[in-house]
């Protein structure tokens, strides 16, 4: 992934130099069986839209595309494509959005060619940033207030927003893979962090995940989705391990974060058909 790709171009470039000028029966065949396969291989290319939220956009990984989005190069949506050169690319996943969000801004970019659909949705829709602040700002009690009513959230009216939402991507990509992107645990289990959280509150806060996590992954695969989890894509890596892929600051994984975390997942979970 880290490969220079001057280093690559000037490489292929030495060798097509190399190549006499001259043609033979048997190059010629060679190329054009090698048309024939690039042919084939565009024919069947992907035809890829990222939808989501800030954990799909790349808020915090830098390198912004799209500053009102927080869309970002190093998002693992950005880097998939780079790696695959899909047929086409649409970066459509906004920071801060909610589930009317992606219905209403993000939802036209999907069409009945459209093969492969990422999206990271719910967290804003549950509460995300309130309850960030309570747990961080104020005390225990408050933190376990605000994670019980996104708690009630999650559980009474996140399902049926989420089988709306999932319908419509199904209706307006019939022949996509959706792969769902769930959201890691923020901060290690147990122990003492330094300058972090007390390990109530982290307790706390990876039940709230637990409970987010799996609705989503419910309602992902009653849809005939594919679910790609965040807690495991990030283990050993939260904030308050020694090497964190989640910026502490915004709350959000950073490049190295969508490089190693959420790139694998999605790479391994696209390659799932249902």
């Amino acid at each position: 992934m880290r490969t220079s790709r001057a280093l690559l171009t000037a490489v292929l470039t030495a060798g097509l130099l190399a190549l006499p000028t001259r043609t033979t029966a048997a190059s010629a065949d060679a190329v054009t069986a090698e048309a024939a396969e690039t042919a084939v291989t565009a024919e069947t290319a992907e035809n890829y839209v990222a939808l989501g939220d800030s954990y799909a956009s790349g808020s915090g990984a830098g390198d912004y595309s799209d500053l009102a989005c927080t869309r970002s190069e190093n998002a693992y949506p950005a880097q998939w494509a780079r790696v695959n050169a899909p047929a086409s690319f649409t970066f459509a996943a906004c920071g801060g959005a909610v589930i009317p969000d992606v219905r209403e801004d993000q939802l036209s970019a999907l069409g009945e060619s459209t093969t492969l659909v990422s999206i990271s949705i719910g967290g804003n829709d549950s509460g995300f940033a309130s309850t960030m602040i309570s747990c961080r700002l104020f005390t225990t009690t408050s933190c376990r207030r605000a994670l019980d009513e996104a708690a009630d959230f999650v559980r009474n009216e996140l399902p049926a927003r989420l089988d709306a939402l999932y319908a419509e991507i199904r209706a307006a990509a019939p022949h996509a893979q959706v792969v769902v992107m769930g959201y890691p645990y923020l901060y290690k289990e147990g122990g003492w962090c330094w300058g972090g959280l007390s390990a109530t509150k982290r307790s706390l806060l990876n039940d709230g995940s637990d409970l987010l996590n799996d609705t989503i992954a419910d309602r992902a695969l009653a849809a005939g989705f594919t679910f790609a989890d965040g807690r495991t894509a990030f283990a050993g890596h939260e904030i308050c391990t020694a090497d964190p892929w989640i910026s502490d600051s915004d709350i959000h994984p950073t490049a190295e974060g969508h490089t190693y975390g959420y790139l694998p997942a999605f790479t391994a979970a696209a390659g799932q058909v249902h």
